[in-house]
């Protein structure tokens, strides 16, 4: 399967972001528009936990017997895993397929896409062409601007909680990156709104009121409870008992199932969805890097049994603080951190939230990303929060140094700072 496709060319992070979505539509529209023959389309966008949402929608929808396409980034393992068409991601030969057909027509035109607007122009060819009965799309980065926002009828949309991250091309601001976010609001089209802060739901507010979309939002429309072992969702006109995720680790998960169910009571009459259905699919809904707990099997050659290793792919100061709430609340002293993280990221904000809950650390270069930082760098910025962190050659060594660490004692690492540290993890086992 494939890594990376070697067209288009891989964007440098620090490159200069389009100013508009012309090129994208001029490409699309050669090709025969296929932006505008996709199946019934669900649009999500945000900061934090859109690719959970995506995966929580997608299995509930299946527990009903629709046929569902989804759009996720970044992948794992394989480019492959970004386009999964009808419950299967696509095959090489299509992939290329379909992006030889993009290059020939780019050349034509005398175009030269973006990584990210070249891949989701073949993506939607791919989209239109195969029958399903729902397409979930989740942006890359932003929304006004984003490739995907070439979709002018979405029949939902939602936004998941808005932080700081990739302040470079959004805006240093929370309004300004919420701003760009709402650009995936449609005249008409209701949009489930996740907890956010008071500046950014009135950013938000305001975006829907103009369109004439009808604003959902968390707090203010519904709400999720726990109640022993299950969860309530309430909403002023509907309220579903549901067990809790099996496979999605954390309370923050809880608010992307909520965001989910609501998206689903407002196009219920377009999609039918039975109160089991939902209660199915959130129980069975995985979404791999996101709190995951490694069977210890496969990590033998690495470490004892008596090491249970968790990889999370947060790589902001919003995806830290969660991922260090959840390691307060589910153990009673401090983990093993390894953390690499690339150069784009803020690591002493991200290093701030683990203070008092590390034991030991290590710090490792990413394999799966050249522009990470070389382990002393994220050494030097975690010293100020003082954890204690070491550098290390490689993953692997760091987790064989780690666990020599903990002897016969049980003992937990936690991997983080980046979904391509995740990447490097997989292909160890």
């Amino acid at each position: 399967m494939v890594n990376l496709p070697s067209w288009p060319p891989v964007a440098i992070w620090q490159k200069e972001k389009r100013e508009d979505l012309k090129l994208a539509k001029t490409l699309l529209d050669a090709l025969g528009s296929p932006h505008k023959k996709l199946p019934p389309t669900i649009h999500v966008a945000g900061t934090n936990g859109k690719g959970s949402t995506v995966a929580i929608l997608k299995s509930i929808f299946e527990a009903a017997g629709y046929k569902v396409h989804s759009y996720t980034s970044p992948h794992l393992l394989e480019f492959n895993e970004r386009i999964n068409l009808a419950g299967k991601n696509i095959s090489d030969y299509h992939l290329f397929e379909l992006l030889e057909l993009v290059k020939i027509k780019a050349e034509e035109l005398n175009r030269e896409p973006g990584f990210f607007e070249g891949t989701t122009i073949a993506a939607f060819l791919a989209f239109a062409s195969t029958p399903a009965d729902l397409l979930i799309l989740e942006t890359g980065m932003g929304g006004r601007l984003d490739c995907t926002n070439v979709i002018e009828n979405p029949i939902l949309t939602i936004i998941t909680p808005i932080s700081f991250d990739h302040m470079e091309h959004l805006g240093n601001s929370l309004t300004k990156i919420a701003s760009e976010k709402a650009g995936i609001i449609k005249k008409g089209v209701p949009c489930v709104i996740g907890p956010q802060t008071d500046e950014v739901y009135k950013i938000l507010f305001d975006k829907c009121n103009g369109l004439n979309s009808s604003a959902f939002a968390y707090e203010y429309d519904y709400i999720i409870e726990e109640k022993d072992d299950d969860l309530i969702y309430h909403s002023k006109k509907y309220s579903l008992v549901i067990p809790r995720p099996l496979f999605l680790l954390g309370k923050h998960q809880y608010l992307n199932v909520s965001s989910a169910i609501a998206g689903i009571t407002l196009i219920n009459d377009r999609l039918m969805i039975s109160g089991k259905n939902i209660a199915t699919g959130i129980a069975e809904a995985k979404w791999p890097g996101r709190i995951e707990k490694i069977d210890a099997e496969k990590y033998s050659h690495l470490a004892s049994r008596n090491v249970q290793i968790y990889l999370d792919g947060a790589h902001n100061e919003a995806g830290a603080k969660v991922l260090a709430s959840w390691i307060k609340e589910q153990f009673n002293e401090p983990v093993y951190l390894i953390i690499g993280m690339t150069r784009n990221r803020e690591v002493e904000k991200f290093c701030q939230h683990f203070h008092d809950l590390v034991i030991e650390g290590r710090a490792v270069k990413i394999l799966s990303e050249p522009s990470s930082y070389v382990p002393n760098t994220i050494v030097q910025k975690s010293q100020k929060y003082n954890i204690n962190l070491c550098s290390s050659d490689s993953l692997s060594s760091a987790v064989k140094e780690l666990a020599r660490l903990s002897a016969q004692k049980e003992s937990t690492i936690v991997i983080t700072g980046s979904l391509f540290l995740l990447s490097d993890f997989y292909k160890l086992l």
